[in-house]
């Protein structure tokens, strides 16, 4: 029994080693794509709005980074996903916010956007986790934000995603380590 035991704990010690390894050369990508995605965005806001409405930069672009820059060969990461997730839980929340727009009661308009949102992903397999922050944002979002209405589908959403896409695309396949979209599936 006492062998068992020590023969599981030492399988469970590999397993976990080789679960921790860091490929070095990945996570220099990682960090340039992503890096290079928030700041081209980011650099939208600052020269096309005042500093407090940085609309182009949406906090559901910090989670996408880290899919399509860190996780490239995830399901959830692919060009589908990214933008087939975003742009119909912005759909989704947007409306979502014309069809309940009293204050009192957006707690209920933010708990049905993001649940709806999921809903239409799983629908039309576009699963990408930080739509729901999309749908959410449209919602719950600052007054500059909800004040777009529609157009929020258009910039900050849907612009963003294409900007973050083209450079996943290009960062991720600069190297011979790393391969975006997986399989070259792009839907």
């Amino acid at each position: 029994m006492k062998h068992r035991i020590k023969r599981g704990i030492r399988v469970a010690r590999y397993v976990m080693y080789r679960e921790t390894l860091i490929d070095k050369q990945n996570i220099i990508w990682s960090f340039i794509g992503a890096f290079t995605g928030i700041a081209v965005v980011g650099l939208l806001s600052h020269f096309y709005l005042p500093v407090k409405d940085n609309l182009f930069l949406i906090g559901s672009f910090g989670a996408s980074a880290v899919l399509i820059y860190g996780h490239t060969q995830s399901p959830l990461a692919q060009p589908r996903n990214l933008v087939g997730g975003h742009i119909l839980s912005a759909i989704v929340g947007v409306t979502i916010r014309f069809l309940i727009p009293w204050p009192e009661w957006e707690w209920l308009a933010c708990a049905l956007a993001v649940a709806l949102a999921l809903i239409v992903m799983q629908m039309t397999k576009t699963v990408h986790p930080p739509g729901g922050a999309t749908a959410l944002l449209a919602i719950a979002g600052s007054p500059a934000i909800r004040k777009l209405g529609y157009w929020y589908i258009l910039s900050p959403v849907g612009s963003g995603v294409a900007i973050m896409l083209l450079i996943a695309v290009i960062v991720n396949n600069m190297t011979s380590i790393r391969e975006y979209p997986a399989n070259k599936r792009w839907w």
